[in-house]
């Protein structure tokens, strides 16, 4: 397959750096670029997002486990990070405040206190509450959980809407130049004068070939087969392939908060709210050897979640309850720890080329909330290839449709502007795309504005706005990532709407 360069019809001329793959790593690298004035290029087998990148917890956290894994700077980074990135992007991250039952025989009290007191001084906090302890007997948060469960903790982290977190980089990447190909495959490259010829292969079957002068491999957990079959290089990292797995269901609690439970293999798993009428519960961590493309939640994984929330739950939900199911492979750099919870979650670079020669940057490991932190490394490391780019930028740059005080002023606002649609209507437009509402709203002044009606809060006109400006392409990419309509839907109205797109 490495043999022979690849074939010079379609030629796009040269950019600085071609980025292979488009998961949040990947396209944060295209946004920084992009923005410090290089010429680059993203180009992604699937949809944006499709893989890793759209299964996550949907949690922007510095990760209170990780603490009893000594991984002190990868904590502290992440909740430095946390208050940046809610800061450019509040109508996709915003506060939850989780609630952790006391559970003794995982971990005394002194240990969670000194952790949360570590969690809420490590980062330099400053827009989120600090934890407190709860008395679970007489707390409102307490109503839900078994009676043994006497006393507990409460602390901050984020909510974030991850596949949209993604594509809102790539617009910003896009907005500063840059080329975005989606369902576009890297077939092979090769150094060749001093660069890469880069062959991509269009979902049509179509080939083109761009030269660039540095190749950047964020291919997640298909990172190894882009080093070695892509571009015929030997790597000396390795990634550990784990799966993640959770359970959306009805939810079954009053409030706003989330819970941390502590399980007797002493993992944890979160019960977030999910929108307004679901729960999202996981994850899981299971070591995984099969194709990426093929992950799927087991029996096994479903049992062990409903197992723990019987453990804490007056009413836990029960398998008939599961309303979807999705899982993930986390591309871990493979640390050689035995427990798959205790593989680092930090991120590792390895970059193929000395001085004087095209550079292949290959991306192991990472996490969504340490993304545009990780960006910003990547290009330090391609400092020496590009001795002349324009400084770190994105740390107080909002991303597309966060350019707003506050969401809920901003929301406040947009309903006033829009007072005779369905005020839960405009909210989701505001939750979705922030300021951009005004973009996709125009002049609509009553739902026929809107186009056809889909169900719920799905209209033609959401539709035709993501397929033009956000690189939809099918009825999964609306309902899946861009939106998480699917969940309100009925099976009827997805079959219907799948039929209006052609996909």
């Amino acid at each position: 397959m490495n043999g022979a360069a690849p074939a010079a019809g379609g030629d796009h001329g040269l950019v600085d750096i071609a980025v292979i793959g488009g998961g949040i790593n990947g396209a944060g690298i295209a946004r920084d670029a992009a923005g410090r004035g290089l010429k680059v290029l993203i180009c992604e087998k699937d949809d944006f997002g499709e893989g890793t990148s759209s299964r996550s917890g949907k949690l922007v956290h510095g990760g209170l486990r990780y603490l009893e894994y000594y991984e002190f700077r990868l904590v502290r980074e992440a909740l430095i990070e946390r208050e940046v990135l809610l800061a450019s992007a509040p109508h996709i991250i915003w506060p939850m405040r989780f609630v952790l039952p006391h559970s003794p025989e995982q971990r005394p009290a002194w240990l969670v206190r000194a952790g949360l007191f570590l969690y809420d001084h490590l980062g330099g906090r400053k827009r989120l509450p600090p934890s407190r302890g709860l008395d679970l007997t007489r707390c409102p948060e307490g109503k839900p959980l078994r009676s043994e469960f006497r006393r507990g903790f409460e602390y901050s982290d984020c909510w974030v809407d991850d596949a949209r977190l993604v594509i809102l980089n790539l617009i910003d990447a896009a907005q500063n130049g840059a080329r975005v190909l989606p369902r576009t495959r890297a077939l092979r490259a090769q150094r060749a004068n001093g660069g890469w010829l880069l062959e991509m292969q269009g979902a049509d079957g179509t080939t083109q070939v761009v030269r660039a002068r540095v190749l950047v491999n964020a291919a997640g957990p298909w990172v190894q087969d882009v080093a070695s079959v892509v571009a015929g290089l030997n790597s000396g990292h390795r990634v550990r392939l784990v799966k993640g797995s959770h359970l959306v269901v009805p939810k079954f609690w009053n409030g706003p908060q989330a819970y941390l439970l502590q399980n007797d293999d002493r993992r944890v798993i979160f019960v977030n709210p999910y929108g307004d009428k679901l729960a999202l519960i996981g994850t899981t961590d299971i070591p995984y050897d099969g194709r990426a493309e093929d992950v799927a939640i087991d029996a096994a994984e479903t049992d062990y979640l409903l197992r723990v929330l019987r453990r804490y739950f007056r009413k836990a939900p029960e398998a008939r309850d599961i309303v979807h199911t999705f899982s993930g492979v986390r591309p871990l750099y493979d640390d050689n720890a035995k427990n798959p919870s205790a593989v680092t979650r930090d991120y590792v670079f390895e970059v193929d080329g000395a001085a004087g020669t095209a550079p292949l940057l290959s991306i192991f490991g990472g996490k969504i909330t340490t993304y545009r932190k990780l960006a910003e490394h990547a290009m330090q490391r391609l400092l020496p290839w590009f001795p002349d780019m324009q400084p770190a930028w994105t740390a107080g740059k909002p991303l597309p449709g966060g350019d707003m005080t506050s969401f809920p002023d901003f929301a406040a606002e947009l309903a006033r502007e829009y007072a005779a649609l369905p005020q839960d209507l405009v909210r989701h437009y505001a939750r979705l795309y922030g300021t951009r509402a005004r973009e996709l709203l125009g002049s609509a002044r009553c739902c026929a504005d809107l186009g056809r009606h889909f169900g719920a809060n799905l209209y033609e006109r959401e539709a035709s706005y993501v397929s033009d400006t956000e690189w939809a392409t099918c009825a999964a990419d609306i309902l899946d990532r861009r939106t998480k309509h699917r969940l309100s839907l009925t099976s009827a109205e997805r079959a219907a709407f799948q039929t209006a797109v052609g996909s």
